[in-house]
């Protein structure tokens, strides 16, 4: 009696799946159809390829159903952990009435080869990782085998029964085990990637380096026959503010040589936005003309100086891009950070290397504020974390009514040398979400980490507890990324 009851009832930590058994059991005629076209699809090459080895004519699928019997879930226990991640552990069993017919053309004849009462039990891992903002929200499944797998099954040769062969079934048994024992059990793994984790998960890539040179034959703005310009630069995707050069008052070819970096996350898909404006002292900053560098286009370590036509709009179609309004120099380069210490998955620990050109000991500090726990207001609980280093203030969006709240926000830090002696303050706020004076905002706790720990091992991901919280934590990774 015990094996057979639920997983959930023997073990507190594994959860009822009785909604998803009921899932499955109104979706099996479809998924069955579903499966079985999916197994044809994929194992039809795979057959034809291997079947010249052994004198075999052809191997053919003359019933292929999974039957009228779904599997069952006993129960699932899923493990918290501090990674990006989410790991499940789920008990299957599945005593099937599978329809299965194989035949076998060989030496002129063609038997018949029938599978029935099929039996299997397993409790497998699945973990989904990294968890990313991207539609299905991880990048990979991770199947691993917690113990050795029970399948039970018969074989009809001509009508016989094979399993009644004395030696053969155990035989046949063990075997099955072994061999997948041998490719899934854990720590082995069957890894299926679903996204490319470089896209999914946005991250920096590698630096571009812009130099804003001089623009040459702008167009008159000013009532007084001149023009006070600026150039700004965006790069697109990116949610932090333009870079401007500095106003050259009254100069229609003004030089700069002014120098800015950006943090690529997708080269792929980003563009440089240059977009030169004409400064008023009172009113709106007329717009003198644009244009657009995709990334793609740009080799990677070599620099290459661009001039570029000032355009009304990225539009091809308009005519007013015909006329003149003037030209734009720029050099740029893009350094993609060195990944030579990439583990073989390239998706998690992954410590990337700052662009070659960096200063000697500088480099990219990334900071990824994850989640809060046990959160508590006085009045409100709308949390959002400030983060605060060398007077530059930057801030995760508000989480509304929420005392465990998850941001997955990341921000980056380029320096001109290791933050050796320096410290980051981390401050949970509430803000009220209703009109009014009273009680606008208050401190839910607050943390200051030393960035030396960052320095001397690269990466650290802990939660810390919260100063003047009771029992509030905030989890925060952080990597240093240096060019050696």
């Amino acid at each position: 009696m015990l094996p057979e009851i639920p997983m959930w009832v023997k073990n507190p930590d594994h959860d009822r799946l009785d909604w998803l058994n009921k899932f499955i059991e109104l979706m099996w005629p479809y998924l069955d159809k579903a499966i079985c076209k999916t197994v044809k699809t994929i194992a039809e090459p795979i057959i034809k390829e291997q079947i010249p080895k052994y004198k075999i004519d052809a191997v053919e699928f003359d019933a292929l159903s999974l039957g009228s019997l779904p599997p069952t879930f006993q129960g699932m226990k899923v493990y918290a952990t501090d990674d990006k991640e989410l790991i499940m552990e789920p008990c299957l069993k599945w005593a099937g009435n599978p329809n299965v017919h194989v035949a076998v053309k060989a030496f002129g004849m063609r038997p018949t080869v029938q599978v029935i009462d099929l039996q299997v039990f397993a409790s497998p891992r699945i973990t989904l990782k990294p968890l990313v903002p991207s539609f299905p929200c991880f990048c990979q499944i991770h199947v691993s085998l917690m113990d050795k797998p029970h399948v039970d099954f018969g074989l009809k040769l001509l009508g016989a029964d094979l399993m009644s062969i004395p030696g053969l079934y155990r035989f046949v048994q063990e075997t099955i085990k072994d061999q997948v024992a041998n490719m899934y059990l854990w720590p082995k793994t069957l890894v299926v990637p679903i996204l490319d984790p470089s896209k999914a998960m946005k991250r920096p890539v590698g630096m571009l380096h812009v130099k804003v040179i001089r623009a040459m034959k702008l167009k008159k703005k000013d009532l007084l026959g001149a023009s006070d310009p600026y150039v700004k630069l965006k790069l697109t995707e990116d949610k932090l503010p333009s870079k401007k050069t500095a106003i050259k008052y009254k100069n229609l070819n003004p030089e700069w040589n002014q120098e800015f970096s950006f943090v690529v996350k997708d080269p792929e898909s980003q563009a440089l936005e240059v977009i030169v404006y004409d400064w008023e002292q009172v009113g709106k900053h007329d717009k003198m003309g644009m244009n657009v560098v995709p990334l793609k286009e740009i080799t990677a370590e070599e620099p290459r100086v661009m001039t570029l036509e000032l355009l009304k709009n990225m539009d091809p179609n308009d005519p007013q891009n015909e006329k003149s309004r003037g030209q734009i120099m720029i050099e740029i380069e893009y350094k993609p950070f060195k990944d030579d210490h990439a583990p073989a998955d390239g998706v998690e620990n992954v410590i990337e290397k700052a662009p070659e050109g960096t200063p000697e000991g500088g480099g990219l500090l990334v900071v990824i504020i994850h989640q809060a726990e046990d959160l508590e207001g006085k009045h409100h609980t709308n949390p959002s974390v400030r983060v605060i280093f060398r007077g530059d203030e930057k801030k995760t969006k508000m989480v509304k009514k929420n005392r465990d709240p998850r941001w997955d926000e990341e921000f980056s830090y380029t320096l001109e040398e290791p933050p050796t002696n320096e410290r980051m303050h981390f401050e949970v706020v509430s803000t009220s979400s209703r009109l009014g004076l009273l009680h606008p905002k208050e401190t839910l706790g607050y943390v200051d980490i030393q960035l030396a720990d960052v320095v001397s091992n690269k990466r650290i991901n802990e939660k810390y507890n919260l100063i003047d919280s009771r029992n509030g934590k905030l989890q925060v990774e952080m990597q240093w990324r240096t060019s050696s």
